[in-house]
């Protein structure tokens, strides 16, 4: 009697059938007609392999050996060395990036994924080892220095792109970017993407500081897609914050989750101010904002009023302490007289679309 581990492999194989995951890949990368198991099927198989037991491309064998794969999937341990894995992964190189967006398409049909909201960020991944640049394909992404997300500015790194769907944090996109590759100049191609993906549906597009500027927002703007992101706290100077009129501000119902736990009664409501001049907005940068979407809400986010405020010489940090223990002081209200002292920059507002009430 032989005893073969099954695990997650029947779920595995359930949803890359309904993702088709073979057939898209056979559409694109024909194995052959004399090939004995398809790039499709071999790709599959090398996904369950990650979801179940991930090993080297010379143990993928054995772990096929070792689980129910050709009873589950139909393929014979044997077909899945090391060679036959290579070649697969070689035909699909080129066409990853219209997989990867047919793949997600599909899942948003089959599952019925909502993409009305999708976030979308970079992280980066540090490597070990010289990677010279005249060794590497110039063709597919560079390893490089650059800025590292885990501060290992001694190691070079390779950069991903993520979408998630707001619904359930599904992975919907994903691309790969060269080390030395800047964060900015990557938002216009994932907006291009995830608009293909979402087809006809209108979807908000939720990104970080990097997607704030001049020609990303004006890309954004001309290709219809909403968009939520942090303004670059650099960009706005303080003169943006003492004009404001907080009589004609309008208090949104939202707390950023790490305020959850605060006391109802000890904090201060969230406050938005429209852009006085919607039609100017993109091309006024006397702001402080490399671009300005037009009738987007400045919001300002203060600390809860009953936090007492400590200074120095009284066991506590003042708000140039603070500044340089990477504390954020407390901002004021507008329009109070703003001592050049305080540390306003630390705290900067939020982009928001005129059609955020509609997403809360």
């Amino acid at each position: 009697m032989v005893e073969k581990r099954l695990g997650a492999l029947p779920v595995a194989a359930e949803f890359l059938r309904r993702l088709d995951v073979a057939g898209i890949v056979d559409e694109v990368c024909p194995g052959g007609a004399s090939a004995l198991v398809t790039h499709g099927q071999v790709i599959e198989a090398l996904v369950a392999n990650r979801l179940t037991s991930p090993a080297p491309l010379v143990r993928v064998e054995d772990w096929a050996r070792c689980w129910a794969v050709e009873e589950v999937f139909g393929i014979e341990p044997g077909l899945l060395n090391d060679d036959r894995l290579a070649r697969a992964l070689d035909a699909i190189a080129a066409q990853l990036e219209h997989i990867a967006g047919t793949v997600g398409a599909r899942a948003i049909g089959e599952f019925r994924i909502d993409v009305a909201r999708m976030h979308w960020d970079m992280t980066s991944m540090s490597v070990h080892g010289a990677f010279p640049v005249e060794g590497q394909d110039e063709d597919f992404p560079v390893i490089g220095y650059r800025h590292p997300k885990d501060r290992r500015f001694d190691l070079k790194q390779v950069q991903a792109g993520l979408a998630v769907s707001a619904d359930g944090g599904i992975p919907l996109h994903a691309r790969v970017f060269g080390g030395g590759a800047a964060e900015v100049s990557q938002v216009v191609g994932a907006m291009k993407d995830l608009r293909a993906m979402a087809g006809e549906r209108g979807f908000l597009m939720v990104a970080d500081s990097k997607l704030v500027s001049y020609s990303n927002v004006c890309a954004l703007l001309a290709a219809g897609v909403q968009f939520i992101a942090p303004a670059p706290a650099v960009q706005v100077k303080d003169e943006v914050y003492a004009a404001l009129d907080l009589a004609q501000a309008t208090v949104v119902d939202w707390t950023p989750d790490r305020e959850a736990g605060s006391p109802p009664n000890g904090a201060r409501p969230t406050v938005c101010w429209r852009h006085p001049h919607p039609d100017r907005a993109p091309q006024e940068r006397s702001v402080g904002h490399r671009a300005t979407d037009p009738g987007p809400l400045h919001r300002e986010r203060r600390w809860p009023a009953s936090r007492p405020e400590q200074t120095p010489g009284q066991g506590g940090r003042g708000p140039e302490q603070a500044h340089r223990c990477g504390r954020r002081a407390p901002l004021q209200d507008p329009g109070e007289d703003r001592r050049p002292d305080r540390c306003h920059r630390r705290q900067a507002p939020c982009h928001l679309l005129s059609a955020l009430d509609r997403h809360r």
